[in-house]
């Protein structure tokens, strides 16, 4: 799993645009029933030069309306609001032998310290939902969001950073290109995953309102049949798929929540005797404590399946099915360990070498301690004098699986094979290397090779 890093990001401030506009050449339109009033000569303009300005710069904006703003003779710049039919307005800056500059709606019309939006604030009848705008960036990233509002951040070199809060708390910040375009490249992160009071951080939504819906996950928990009376919660990392957070409850008892990033939907609760593998596992409550007792737990399961383990450590691996727990285990005063699958009525656990031929790989237990139940198979084929000293997983069907092993006296090695799906197997099969050249491209040990 590869967690999402917290941003820190350079950017250049997107919300002074008020300021880049000399009040002179701007004046304020006049209004109709309350309403900014637009001039059909300045409508007319808009139309006629805007929109190759606006092809020029490269914003992702069909111009479906546009007025001119004013000029600055003396400076040689024009300024312009268009709407575009992909939703989100522009104002342009356009001057001379220079890139247009482009800003959103979102941007220009933001009211500034004093509370008064700038000359560049958008009035066309189209560019009046600007606050909810972004809809189709956020869709784009497959994230689920009822936008209620929205601001701009500002911009680097290639970027363009948004933020956005939705009905029931949740809150995002959407990168795009700069300028804005739906063509290009769209990412939505979770307010989460940012430090708050950095350069890009949420100020639309608080902390503590972006995890309440840690309270909606727990409902949902408790459907699934966990139940948790929360004590305390946290949110602990995001991976491209998943968001994952921690609730410690009134009992003593410890989860992680795992919940799909793109629906914001409930996927699992993940004990926290099992979560070490999320961002270093729970701290709100007493991880160790859990462990402990799961290790106990899981010593009595593998007991119960013919492999008699007291565990000192173990590790869960991945499974696509919610029946089942997939565990990798250490024994105390051992070196030989396995991996178990544990069902709720049951389960089998394989030893290292037979696991590999399941498609599982031990990590606590090193390969040589194999060697000696390797070697122990092959005297029932005859082969005694052989004393293992290096194993080779060649692959399995779904029937049989086959282990190449070099001697130790640098003879020729052999080829054992085990029947799959089996927690305690003996070999079914003995063959020598020339017997075995069409088995996973045939023996590869350094001693096994042919000669010459």
């Amino acid at each position: 799993m590869f967690p999402m890093k917290r941003f820190a990001i350079g950017l250049t401030a997107a919300l002074a645009v008020a300021i880049l506009v000399p009040a002179a050449v701007i004046s304020a339109p006049k209004e109709e029933k309350g309403k900014p009033a637009i001039d059909a000569k300045a409508r007319e303009a808009g139309m006629k030069e805007a929109p190759a300005i606006v092809q020029a710069s490269g914003a992702g904006c069909t111009v479906s309306d546009a007025r001119a703003i004013g000029e600055d003779k003396k400076a040689g710049t024009k300024y312009y609001e268009v709407a575009c039919k992909e939703g989100m307005g522009l104002a342009v800056i356009a001057k001379k032998d220079t890139a247009p500059q482009i800003y959103t709606c979102l941007e220009s019309s933001q009211p500034g310290p004093d509370g008064k939006v700038g000359g560049l604030a958008c009035i066309l009848p189209g560019n009046q939902n600007w606050k909810t705008d972004l809809g189709p960036y956020v869709k784009k990233a497959n994230v689920s969001c009822d936008i209620e509002n929205s601001r701009g951040i500002g911009s680097g070199a290639k970027n363009a950073y948004f933020e956005v809060a939705c009905k029931g708390g949740a809150g995002y910040i959407v990168q795009t290109t700069a300028p804005i375009n739906l063509a290009g490249d769209v990412s939505v992160n979770s307010c989460l995953l940012y430090e708050e009071g950095g350069n890009v951080s949420c100020k639309l939504t608080n902390r503590q309102t972006q995890l309440a819906v840690v309270d909606t996950l727990n409902t949902a928990a408790a459907s699934a049949g966990t139940t948790c009376a929360i004590k305390d919660k946290r949110y602990i990392l995001s991976t491209k798929s998943d968001n994952y957070f921690e609730v410690a409850c009134q009992d003593g008892k410890g989860y992680v929540y795992q919940q799909t990033a793109a629906s914001g939907a409930f996927a699992r609760a993940i004990p926290c005797a099992q979560a070490g593998f999320v961002g270093g596992g729970c701290t709100l409550s007493d991880a160790v404590a859990a462990q402990t007792e799961q290790a106990g737990f899981y010593s009595k399961l593998a007991t119960k399946a013919g492999f008699p383990c007291d565990v000192e450590k173990y590790g869960m691996l991945p499974t696509n099915d919610p029946k089942k727990e997939i565990v990798e285990l250490k024994c105390k005063n051992s070196d030989a360990g396995g991996i178990a699958v544990f069902t709720a009525t049951g389960g089998a656990v394989y030893d290292c070498v037979t696991a590999e031929l399941n498609g599982f790989r031990c990590s606590f237990t090193k390969k040589d301690v194999q060697f000696a139940r390797l070697t122990q198979d092959l005297v029932g084929f005859n082969k005694a004098s052989c004393k293992v000293s290096d194993i080779r997983v060649m692959g399995a069907n779904d029937n049989e699986g086959f282990v190449e092993v070099a001697c130790s006296d640098g003879l020729p090695g052999w080829v054992l094979g085990y029947p799959t799906g089996v927690a305690k197997p003996a070999a079914k099969e003995f063959l020598s290397c020339a017997q075995a050249k069409g088995i996973g491209g045939g023996c590869k040990l350094p001693t096994n090779k042919t000669k010459g």
